[in-house]
């Protein structure tokens, strides 16, 4: 029914780029916020990149400036375009969907893309 499908993870040097992508099928896209998790090794999954239905954005400290969230709704499709990529930043990668109906949060999740970054 609902499908949230990540790609574009992957092994890349410290500095490099990585561009991520969630494709999402059974959900009215443009109405939902959209957003970038991540969880690495032994941690807690915490937002990465949040985009809302409208546009606006909002970045996690440790990726501002580096990290690019965008959405394209003609294609049902969020992006995360990764610049100056960290060792810090290795961990799966999750896409999430967010919507209000009434006054219940309602929330998907993608499987995850592996983003590891090392020499």
């Amino acid at each position: 029914q609902v499908h949230l499908v990540e790609s574009g993870g992957g092994l890349v040097q410290p500095g490099g780029s990585l561009r991520l992508s969630c494709a999402a099928s059974g959900i009215i896209f443009r109405i939902n916020n959209m957003a970038w998790y991540r969880q690495g090794p032994g941690k807690e999954r915490e937002l990465v990149a949040l985009i809302t239905s409208d546009g606006d954005t909002n970045y996690a400290g440790s990726v501002k400036g580096r990290f690019t969230i965008s959405r394209d709704n003609a294609k049902n499709t969020m992006y995360l375009q990764m610049n100056s990529l960290k060792p810090e930043d290795t961990a799966v990668y999750y896409c999430n969907s967010q919507i209000w109906s009434g006054s219940a949060l309602i929330g998907y999740w993608g499987q995850g893309t592996q983003v590891t970054v090392s020499s």
